[in-house]
């Protein structure tokens, strides 16, 4: 089918960039934390604990994976609908945590548990119909289709705490405080980008190629393209086991990260005396992670594309590794300055990359046909992890309040972060084909480390 008689398909990575830049707001919760967790003693409107400010940041990341797997079907089916409901929800989460967020109960329901449901309907949609779009350029694709998701957090931080004196500071509508009118600002904010970008989330006509792109041919022991896998046979296969496990490692590290830097940074640059004040600490660690936030969109991107050449198998292997042995690395280049942010740096750029491999990988393991839904149940492991990593890590941090372990408090979490993605890692070097005895098979690019085997009936 020439591709000048179908949409443009560019169009499809441009509306998909829109709604991950939305989607994206999860990660730029650091920036309401310091708000919302000051004593109501000391003049603070919510008095949150700092525990209580992470169950929401984690709520939103497991409602995120749950939710994925519970519509993934559905979506699949109307990719368009898919992503247009997924702003609607996310925008109206965000705007009754504006109206009604001055407690804990309620932005743990609104902008945790409906705002997480919100990006989970809708994240899938854009790396999905991206796919089946590009066959000839799925890393690349994968990685452009959910960088916005990296990106959109340096930009939701910088619009709230810095940029045009910072809305969380100038801004009060309908009379609510700073942190609430954000809420309101976004969520309405959220729901228009995310409705626009849905328009193009359409799958391309049935037989589709793009333009002087030819699928391998068959060989004799049968088809070179991926397999079409359902969930339920994906489910009774060791590679969705190893994906899972693999996927879970990695993004411990990175969302433990997210989650610590700035508690770590202060006292990693306090205990090295490179500030004195806690003040002037966290300051340098903001920028520690908005240039993560900024790497982390690269990361997808370039891994994406890297894997494309050196195989998806080889990729998973050599950003599992390098994440593992930064992890140990941050313990001492957190103590200065220049090291604080290039460890963020590459911890961020890592991160990115499981959102560029994992749903390529899942293609080239299972088929593109029903990755929407197969991914879902794969990025089970982003929902664990993002309850395991800040849990852990705040763990240790509280624990350190009467030990007097200080910056050592660390040392702890980070290893096992570290440990965990080492393991990935091994796991990688483990992946083989599927082997199956009867699937149906559709020609499409796979990736030749990870080329399905299919035995003759």
């Amino acid at each position: 089918m020439p591709e000048q008689k179908v949409m443009n398909r560019w169009l499809v990575v441009v509306g998909g960039i829109l709604i991950q830049l939305c989607l994206g707001a999860i990660y730029a919760w650091s920036v309401f934390t310091k708000k919302i967790t000051i004593p109501i003693d000391d003049g603070g409107l919510y008095g949150f604990t700092a525990k209580q400010a992470a169950w929401v940041f984690s709520a939103g990341l497991a409602s995120f994976a749950l939710v994925m797997v519970l519509v993934g079907p559905w979506a699949k089916q109307k990719p368009r609908m898919a992503a247009a409901l997924g702003g609607i929800v996310l925008g109206i989460g965000y705007i009754l945590g504006g109206f009604l967020g001055n407690s804990f109960a309620a932005q743990f329901i609104c902008i945790g548990l409906i705002g997480g449901a919100g990006i989970g309907i809708a994240y899938v949609v854009p790396i999905a119909v991206g796919i089946k779009w590009f066959p000839d350029k799925k890393g690349m694709i994968a990685g452009l289709g959910v960088a916005g998701f990296g990106f959109g957090a340096t930009l939701w931080v910088k619009l709230a705490g810095s940029w045009f004196g910072g809305l969380l500071n100038t801004t009060s509508i309908f009379g609510l405080p700073g942190v609430q009118s954000v809420f309101v600002i976004y969520g309405a904010a959220f729901l228009i980008i995310v409705l626009i970008g849905s328009i193009y989330m359409v799958d391309p006509p049935k037989g589709y190629k793009p333009t002087g792109w030819e699928p391998p041919a068959p060989t004799d022991a049968g088809a070179t393209g991926t397999l079409d896998m359902t969930s339920r046979q994906m489910l009774g296969t060791p590679q969705y086991y190893m994906l899972l496990a693999m996927f879970t490692g990695s993004a411990l590290a990175g969302l433990m990260v997210i989650y610590c830097i700035r508690l770590f940074g202060i006292d990693a640059l306090q205990a090295s005396g490179v500030t004195t004040d806690a003040e002037s600490a966290g300051v340098i660690a903001g920028t520690a992670m908005a240039w993560y936030a900024i790497l982390n969109g690269l990361g997808r991107i370039i891994w994406g594309t890297v894997s494309d050449k050196i195989g998806r198998k080889c990729a998973l292997f050599l950003m599992c590794l390098f994440q593992g042995i930064i992890m140990l690395a941050f313990l001492k280049m957190g103590g200065s300055k220049a090291g604080l942010i290039v460890g963020a740096c590459i911890i961020g750029f890592n991160f990115g990359g499981n959102f560029a491999l994992f749903p390529t990988a899942t293609a080239d393991f299972f088929g593109t046909k029903n990755l929407g839904p197969n991914y879902g149940w794969v990025f089970l492991a982003y929902g664990v992890a993002g309850i395991a990593g800040p849990q852990v890590a705040g763990y240790f941090k509280d624990a350190a309040k009467t030990s007097g372990a200080g910056v050592a408090a660390w040392n702890t979490p980070f290893v096992i972060a570290a440990v965990a993605c080492i393991a990935a890692a091994v796991i990688a070097l483990l992946l083989k084909p599927v082997k199956v005895s009867a699937v149906a098979v559709e020609t499409s690019t796979p990736d030749p480390s990870l080329t399905a085997e299919v035995k003759p009936e």
